[in-house]
């Protein structure tokens, strides 16, 4: 009669140190798969600042000089992309007329090597209403071009 009381404490034992072990690998699955995703949003939102900053350069190549204070857009209805300038300019230039018509904040320089030159701030983002991921992936890239 003991042993058969001994065997079934044991048995006990041996499901609960299963189940335990069996309950941390699934929360560290999940939490594994999350990482994922959220690592490749942030890393695909990375490569599109550098597309979408050759995008917004080649449209202020096709427009008027100074004439365009922001651009946005998204990819593949999952990606917000924002794209800001602010210009550089010599006072007396083309931008004088179109800046201050569209409204953009630019700055005025004597040197006349920085002329034409644009501040560009493109924000890549992932809000949470796309049902991708549960926390908001943010991307910022700031970089300076000449026009």
């Amino acid at each position: 009669m003991k042993r058969s009381g001994i065997a079934m404490i044991m048995a006990i034992s041996v499901i609960v140190i299963i189940a335990t072990i069996l309950a941390l690998s699934l929360a560290l699955t999940s939490q594994t798969t999350k990482k994922t995703t959220d690592l490749y949003l942030y890393e695909q939102a990375s490569i599109l600042s550098h597309s979408a900053t050759e995008y917004v350069m080649l449209k202020l190549s096709q427009a008027n000089p100074c004439s365009i204070s922001s651009i946005n857009f998204s990819y593949n209805n999952i990606y917000d992309i924002n794209a800001s300038m602010s210009y550089i300019t010599v006072a007396g230039s083309s931008c004088d007329g179109n800046a201050t018509a569209a409204g953009v904040v630019y700055a005025n320089t004597t040197n006349t090597a920085s002329d034409g030159t644009v501040i560009l701030d493109v924000t890549v983002s992932v809000p949470t209403d796309r049902n991708v991921t549960s926390e908001p992936v943010r991307y910022f890239r700031r970089t300076i071009q000449k026009l």
